[in-house]
């Protein structure tokens, strides 16, 4: 143990900005994001297809997304508990990028018939393999290391290169827009998935490669400990129960990705079920400690709300690219698939801005005029309905057939972006700074549910504003960008609601900034 704390101590003492370890989970993470977005811009896509895809109808496809994005959330939750408890991040990670190739090699071999199975080894692993990346990046660095923000922006930076770079080149592949001329027809979608699956294993080979350089890092809780169960090492017993556990998880989420309804019961069960956990947990604190978490559950509740919008953008924005935007931008100068920029823009939008930002509230906070957590919150609802309604403005840009150039869908693109920068980075601090520390654990837990219940209320609102079977692409336009402008609304609302109520949640967070 001495030995563990001091091989940390010589990693946490490093020179200059960055330790050289971040390297190393800079590109895995990269390439791992690749191979998520990659499938992410692709699902609803391939549901949607009626040539080779699945040949859904559009409700159906929004419902099935929705589904399936809202058991990787909940499944990050469920992994980073066995991390923690069992696997530690290095063995967690490894494990659930196993079952992320293994799910793009399944779908890269037969799409159409193995779809579902090979989606479920992907919720699988992801849940395996997201959050335990990050922790590692933190405990890089000692507690209060100025250095940290700088380390985690570096990473942060890291995933929305490779979100960039999957986002676009996978369905691109798969729509015949890149690599069109190599790529036989008959097999885009085969390739499209198979490149997800190589640019994870390099992912995990980045990993495995350079992982000695971590130390004692990331290394199982229960390393050292001798004690037996039936002749065998308890360690490996409990660590060989949780992989076993994983593998036999998949007929259930089969059936629920499969099939939403089962989806809505565990959708219907875990989120009352949590709280009636924290309500539990809340009768043993002080008064000052409950107020702060009745400030951080309002927090979440809103986060279900901005997600649930933010979100369209993998289900109904992703069929209204496919239908409804010309393959055209800046003035027709420019020639670019309208799914690859629906699922790369954002990220292209990050990478530039999220430091100006960053300067901007350092400036502003010199000066004291930084806002505060609540305003910030509700800034970024203010942007996220501007964005929406942006999104609904591209009606008055169509032709005749239904189909809108990529400009006014670009700008809408920019302007979530500036929404999502003024919310997304402060969500995971203020779940740390409001809850006391036995309950830091549960909290984090419940942040990741509500995104996960803001993907599932997104595939419902994705769903809600479908057209009639048989619509026109016109008529498909006019419902989206009509839903559109209803999503903007739901977001203004939010956000003047956070804003005018940011003295009472102040009150109720305290000391904390």
């Amino acid at each position: 143990m001495q030995q563990d704390t001091k091989a940390i101590e010589a990693i946490q003492t490093f020179s200059g900005k960055y330790p050289k370890q971040i390297w190393s989970l800079f590109f895995s993470e990269m390439w791992e994001r690749f191979s998520f977005y990659g499938m992410r811009g692709m699902l609803t896509v391939f549901m949607i297809d009626q040539i080779v895809g699945l040949g859904m109808d559009e409700k159906v496809a929004n419902l099935q997304y929705g589904a399936t994005q809202a058991f990787v959330y909940a499944f990050t939750f469920i992994g980073g508990l066995f991390a923690d408890k069992i696997l530690g991040f290095r063995k967690s990670l490894f494990y659930g990028g196993l079952l992320m190739i293994a799910g793009s090699l399944i779908l890269a071999f037969n799409p159409h018939d193995f779809f579902f199975i090979g989606i479920s080894f992907n919720i699988i692993g992801t849940g395996f393999f997201k959050p335990n990346i990050s922790t590692m990046v933190g405990a890089l660095y000692k507690g209060g290391d100025p250095r940290r923000d700088a380390g985690f922006s570096l990473f942060y930076s890291g995933i929305n290169i490779g979100a960039l770079l999957g986002g676009y080149a996978c369905v691109s592949i798969a729509n015949g827009t890149f690599l069109g001329s190599w790529v036989p027809e008959a097999l885009r979608w085969n390739v499209a998935f198979g490149l997800a699956a190589i640019v994870m294993t390099i992912s995990l080979l980045t990993f495995v490669v350079t992982k000695n350089g971590l130390g004692p890092i990331g290394l199982s809780p229960l390393e050292g400990i001798n004690q037996a169960i039936a002749g065998f090492s308890k360690r490996r017993v409990m660590e060989w129960a949780v992989y076993i556990g994983g593998i036999l998880a998949i007929p259930f989420i089969i059936s629920a990705v499969s099939n939403p309804v089962y989806t809505d019961y565990f959708m219907y069960f875990i989120g009352p079920a949590s709280l009636l956990y924290l309500a539990y947990e809340m009768m043993k604190l002080s008064k000052q400690e409950n107020y702060k978490l009745l400030a951080a559950l309002l927090f979440i509740v809103f986060s279900v709300v901005f997600w649930a919008i933010f979100e369209q953008a993998g289900g109904s924005l992703n069929i209204f690219a496919k239908n409804n935007l010309t393959d055209k931008a800046l003035g027709g100068m420019l020639t670019l698939d309208p799914n690859g920029v629906n699922n790369s823009a954002n990220s292209f939008f990050v990478i530039i801005f999220a430091p100006i930002l960053g300067l901007l509230w350092l400036a502003l906070g010199r000066k004291s005029l930084e806002p505060n957590s609540v305003v910030k919150f509700g800034i970024g609802f203010l942007f996220l309905g501007l964005a929406f309604y942006t999104f609904y403005n591209t009606r008055f840009f169509a032709d005749a057939a239904g189909r809108t150039p990529l400009d006014m869908f670009i700008v809408a693109y920019f302007v979530v972006t500036l929404g999502e920068l003024a919310l997304s980075p402060i969500g995971l601090s203020l779940m740390t700074k409001l809850s006391p520390n036995k309950l830091q654990g549960l909290m984090m837990g419940m942040w990741f549910l509500a995104s996960a219940y803001g993907q599932y209320v997104a595939g419902l609102f994705g769903a809600s504003i479908v057209p009639n079977e048989g619509a026109s692409n016109m008529d498909k336009l006019i419902s989206y960008t009509a839903g559109y402008k209803q999503f903007a609304l739901y977001a203004l609302i939010a956000g003047i609601l956070l804003i005018v109520i940011s003295p009472v949640v102040r009150r109720l967070m305290g000391d904390t900034k």
